[in-house]
């Protein structure tokens, strides 16, 4: 990975040199540091389902180290909540989905069904995380299809990763919400065996693997799930739950990035504490 982490001390100094400069603008303007703290937005269709909501992911990330981005959307409520919704982050394993949606998105533009091998290589990658079924599907692709993918879902922030690192594609919470939203609606990216086949394999995640998003969901409510973890030099722990769920009166999606965790436990337990009151709060409104 010397290439991604060559890019990333490149970009660390950058950020360095920036934030140098924030600092002293900020001492100039007397302002408190704690002004540029991102706080949770919410908003919805029930304005008191927006303010706990904002009030409930503010108190589950207090005093939770690391750099955490957050993201909801529910149909039914119209309610959305983010939380550096931009900030960019190596996407580990969750990029699996969008390599599953350019492969059905691409086999649509050329009407032909996916090959034996594709399937499972689809399957694998998705309901064990299996990275060399991931390899081959992301070289099979190619960075042409893949980025035509992404224009179309107009996931405009995720820059794929370089050189056949699709670990360290760089996604946001705002382009994962978009794709969310293509896997669980009508469009005209996916068709609707496409959508019915994400969400099935989201649904076939093996159990050690199901910890994240879904955590604290009702039961009653449909579960799919892909998450990620990696461990690198810089940022520690990445950790990152992406999750669709539909039932209770409710059809929403969750996302939740983070790095700069000690430990992959550490991550998960975040994610979790965010996952917990999302589902309660839905689920009491």
């Amino acid at each position: 990975m010397t290439n991604g982490e060559h890019g990333i001390s490149v970009r660390a100094r950058w950020i360095a040199g920036a934030t140098l400069a924030a600092c002293v603008a900020t001492a100039t303007a007397a302002t408190p540091a704690a002004a540029a703290t991102p706080t949770v937005a919410c908003t919805s269709s029930k304005a008191a389902l927006a303010t706990k909501l904002k009030k409930d992911i503010t108190a589950a990330l207090a005093n939770r180290k690391g750099t955490i981005a957050v993201g909801l959307y529910d149909r039914t409520t119209n309610t959305t909540c983010s939380l550096r919704a931009s900030s960019a982050f190596d996407s580990a394993s969750v990029v699996k989905v969008t390599v599953l949606a350019t492969l059905l998105w691409d086999a649509k533009k050329h009407n032909r069904y996916l090959t034996d091998t594709e399937a499972a290589r689809a399957k694998a990658m998705i309901t064990k995380s299996d990275n060399d079924a991931t390899s081959k599907l992301w070289k099979q692709l190619g960075m042409t299809k893949i980025k035509g993918f992404l224009a179309a879902a107009k996931m405009t922030q995720t820059k794929p990763g370089a050189n056949g690192y699709w670990g360290l594609t760089q996604i946001t919470v705002t382009d994962e919400q978009k794709l969310l939203k293509l896997i669980t609606a009508k469009n005209s990216v996916l068709s609707d065996n496409a959508r019915d086949y994400i969400q099935k394999l989201m649904g076939q995640v093996i159990s050690s693997q199901r910890w994240g998003t879904p955590y604290g969901a009702p039961s009653g409510v449909s579960v799919h799930v892909k998450n990620g973890w990696l461990q690198r030099a810089t940022h520690g722990w990445r950790v990152h739950s992406v999750g669709t769920f539909k039932g209770g009166g409710h059809d929403y999606t969750i996302t939740v990035l983070t790095h700069g965790n000690s430990t992959m436990n550490y991550g998960i337990t975040t994610i979790q504490g965010v996952a917990k009151v999302i589902h309660k709060d839905l689920a009491a409104s």
